[in-house]
Order: structure tokens, then C-alpha cells, then sequence
């Protein structure tokens, strides 16, 4: 792998992007559903834009995601040059940080690039 593959690679990881906010949960045993169609971000290869729909699900423990900052978070990713295979392994890292759930998976659906379109899916906890 180039050098500069391996930078595009690490792109994206570690810029700090807005807080996700959470308020207390008050029931047990119940899934929440998010759905964001709308996704975009940028290649840090080409600079071009991705497109695409972010599902983020998760079985909630103590606290559930505030929405208005989750919307502020994940606009932030459309100026930030990142893989979207990274974006959304960062979206499960950072929904498990915030609200520390019993299960949650993230599915990535982006928009065809060159013919080809791909679907990424990430959980928690990992190796499940």
C-alpha cells in the first residue's frame, strides 16, 4: 500500500467532531431505530462527495441519543474527508461512547461511485 493510500486510509479518525448528547432512559428492553438518508461526507482520496443513508440501531441501557445533536454530529461529516467504511465504524465507536447501549449496529448504504455501490454494517459489541 502506497503512502498516500495509507494516509487516505487514517483520514478522518481523529478529527474532533460535536458531542452526542443523551438523556436518561426510562424502559427496558426496547430497540430504537434512526434513519438518516441524507448522509454525505468526502472522499479523502479523490475529494469528491459520498452520498448515502446511515441506519443506526441500538438496544439502549441508561441513556438513549438526544436528536438534535446527533443530526449536529453527523453533519460535521460533510466537510470531513473520511472512507466511509471509517465513517461508519467512527458512528458505532462514537453512539457506544455517548450512550454505552447493550447492542447497536450501523449500516451505511452509499450511492453508486464508478458502477459500484456498497453497504457497510458495523456492531456492537464487536465480534457479533
Amino acid at each position: 500500500m502506497s503512502d498516500d493510500y495509507a494516509k487516505s486510509a487514517r483520514a478522518g479518525l481523529r478529527k474532533k467532531l460535536p458531542a452526542i448528547e443523551t438523556f436518561p432512559n426510562q424502559f427496558p428492553d426496547y430497540e430504537i431505530k434512526i434513519d438518516i438518508p441524507e448522509f454525505t461526507s468526502i472522499c479523502p482520496k479523490t475529494e469528491l462527495p459520498d452520498f448515502g443513508r446511515i441506519t443506526i440501531r441500538y438496544i439502549p441501557q441508561d441513556a438513549c441519543l438526544e436528536l438534535k445533536s446527533l443530526k449536529l454530529y453527523l453533519l460535521a461529516y460533510r466537510n470531513l474527508g473520511i472512507f466511509y467504511e471509517n465513517a461508519v465504524n467512527r458512528i458505532l465507536e462514537d453512539v457506544v461512547k455517548a450512550c454505552h447501549p447493550r447492542k447497536a449496529t450501523v449500516i451505511g448504504e452509499f450511492r453508486p461511485r464508478g458502477g459500484i455501490d456498497s453497504t457497510i454494517e458495523a456492531c456492537w459489541p464487536r465480534g457479533e
